[in-house]
């Protein structure tokens, strides 16, 4: 995919962004530039160019802000040591795009393309990609819209795929902790045939309700149950989950109306490789209730983009709460091999880190 470039000519100076990076938050600067490339039917995927960053212009009757025909990834860039620059694991945000848009019913971008885009945008903002000390890095926002003006209920036929980028902090600026939840029994995520496991904003505002439900309560997240039966454990608002046995051997509950996580994938891999079985299977909260109990389950942890690992603590809900796990052991070496990957200070013996700058 040929890509043009125009350069920005009102950059953020060095001493400003030296300020930006010492401590960026998450999701409040953006980076000088953005890509864009359209699809139509007779053009297929053209127009890829790499423009100053600012403001969209869009029609009142744009077909996303009716009809939410929308979806996004989510990944990040890291700078190693040696201040080069690296994506983890790219092709499988690729390939979850791909997926999202046949349940979209959106075009299919080529990896290579996805990739390719990702990457250029990546060169053009490298001054962007903090040191990587303290868990900075890179966020990375490739999204695709329904950019058509039209009202009729049908597929777009006009898409933009654009991605953004925004430098990013610890997520955990007081160190690693557990996290308490709330289990929502008046909500769900998605159900069979839904479009849980697709990664468009529908789902994510569809959890803002019992979120808000959660912080309310005073928790930091919420756990969805199944749609169905609202006896089987999912995923929180925005991370998978994982129980740890005391015999080693972990479960986390199987995809299908809930996101397949990058991170999910990768952990499953890397507890093979530390010696854990790792069971994809239906995981009740009764199971979950009496594991705490029994002793049987001795760790938590929930996984995403962000937080990368987090271990997970009390569970509150109406009908009272399952308490903490004993440990969180496995949970923080999981969690070390895994920031040791993506930062360069372990070998990628997975072949997960793709080399940009």
């Amino acid at each position: 995919m040929e890509i043009r470039t125009t350069e920005s000519a009102t950059r953020v100076d060095d001493a400003r962004l030296v300020e930006i990076l010492a401590n960026p938050g998450f999701g409040t600067h953006f980076t000088d530039h953005m890509l864009t490339v359209e699809w139509t039917p007779d053009a297929d995927w053209h127009a890829a160019r790499i423009e100053p960053y600012g403001p969209l212009s869009l029609d009142p009757a744009t077909a996303v802000l009716h009809y939410a025909q929308e979806t996004f990834e989510g990944m990040k860039a890291y700078r190693h040591q040696d201040g080069s620059i690296w994506l983890f694991r790219p092709e499988a945000n690729a390939e979850r795009m791909r997926r999202s848009s046949q349940r979209l019913a959106f075009p299919e971008l080529p990896v290579e393309d996805f990739v390719g885009a990702v990457e250029a945008l990546v060169r053009a903002d490298q001054r962007w990609v903090p040191p990587g000390d303290g868990e900075k890095s890179l966020y990375l926002r490739p999204f695709m819209f329904a950019s058509e003006v039209f009202l009729g209920v049908r597929p777009a036929q006009h898409v933009t795929f654009m991605v953004i980028a925004s430098p990013a902090g610890a997520y955990f600026k007081g160190g690693v902790k557990p996290v308490t939840l709330w289990l929502t029994e008046e909500y769900t995520r998605a159900g069979r045939g839904g479009m849980g496991a697709a990664k468009t904003g529908g789902n994510y505002a569809s959890s803002l309700v019992a979120q808000q439900e959660a912080i309310a309560q005073g928790c930091d997240q919420v756990v969805f149950l199944d749609a169905q039966e609202g006896n089987y454990v999912e995923e929180l608002g925005g991370m998978n989950l994982y129980f740890v046995f005391r015999d080693g051997h972990i479960v986390t509950p199987e995809t299908g109306t809930i996101l397949e996580g990058i991170t999910r994938a990768s952990i499953i891999e890397l507890a093979g490789k530390l010696g854990h079985q790792v069971e994809e299977r239906k995981f009740s909260i009764g199971e979950w209730r009496d594991g705490i109990a029994s002793g049987d389950i001795v760790e938590v942890f929930a996984c995403g983009t962000a937080a990368v690992v987090t271990p997970v603590g009390t569970v509150l809900s109406k009908d009272g709460q399952i308490a903490a796990p004993e440990s969180t052991d496995l949970t923080m070496r999981i969690r070390q091999a895994l920031v040791d990957i993506q930062f360069g200070r372990a070998d990628d013996t997975f072949g997960w880190m793709r080399r940009v700058v």
